[in-house]
């Protein structure tokens, strides 16, 4: 992992509702030891508030709709010749099947560019994603997936380097050009990727998967963990969007 990114990644985390809602209680706790109760009830006030509301399900998911109804799932007739498979996390632990080395993000976005790729004729895959934690990149082990599900060696493309959604497009720039191609990410990160994509030069086509919206099931619902979960991957994507549009 590159330094610029360990740094983003480190003050992302600050800002993000984990992040966010530890440094509230971190700080309550200091100023109950100090003595300064009044300090101390609003930073642990403010931390039980915000736990509970991104817990909240009807909040959660009014965050993730916002995101996931920009694109709707893949319906297009345009030839294309390339499918695009954004990386996300994995792991090699050896004692694991291959199905279980993706996050579940990741193992969605194999999928359905798998699925598109046996619909599509004469077309190839592209896996980018670098290494993270690990020795293995992120691209390899989504085309190992890929190869499993049946795709031929010869259609597959990966590059193990980039470490962002710009490297992963700067990289793709240079197989397809002007083409359009279809791109594949999970649906709350559409939205911002089609968006750099677009920025620069790219003709993608949309389609997301990983979808974590779901129907309006009333308004009195129990905070659960899941719906903090999709709270943290919403508010990843709207801070990114929003450096994004403050660097232009």
């Amino acid at each position: 992992m590159s330094l610029s990114l360990f740094i983003k990644k480190f003050i992302t985390f600050f800002i993000e509702p984990l992040g966010f809602i530890l440094t509230l209680l971190v700080l309550g706790i200091y100023f109950l030891y100090r003595k300064k109760e009044n300090y101390s009830k609003v930073f642990l006030l403010s931390a039980l508030f915000l736990l509970l509301l991104f817990s909240y399900p009807p909040f959660s998911n009014f965050l993730v709709t916002q995101l996931e109804t920009q694109y709707k799932k893949y319906n297009d007739t345009r030839d294309v010749h390339y499918i695009h498979v954004l990386g996300n996390g994995h792991n090699t632990d050896p004692k694991q099947p291959i199905s279980s080395h993706l996050s579940d993000g990741g193992t969605k976005r194999v999928l359905e560019g798998v699925l598109l790729y046996k619909h599509i004729p004469n077309v190839k895959l592209i896996f980018t994603g670098y290494k993270g934690d690990t020795n293995t990149s992120n691209a390899l082990m989504n085309a190992q997936l890929a190869l499993a599900l049946g795709v031929e060696k010869e259609d597959i493309i990966i590059n193990g380097a980039p470490e962002d959604t710009k490297d992963e497009a700067l990289f793709t720039k240079k197989i397809v050009a002007d083409e359009p191609f279809i791109l594949v990410t999970s649906a709350t990160h559409m939205p911002r990727a089609m968006r750099l994509f677009q920025q620069l030069g790219l003709h993608p086509i949309a389609a997301p998967t990983d979808f974590h919206r779901s129907e309006f099931k009333g308004w009195l619902r129990a905070p659960h963990v899941s719906s903090f979960m999709e709270s943290q991957i919403a508010i990843h994507e709207y801070i990114g969007m929003l450096w994004a549009k403050i660097r232009g």
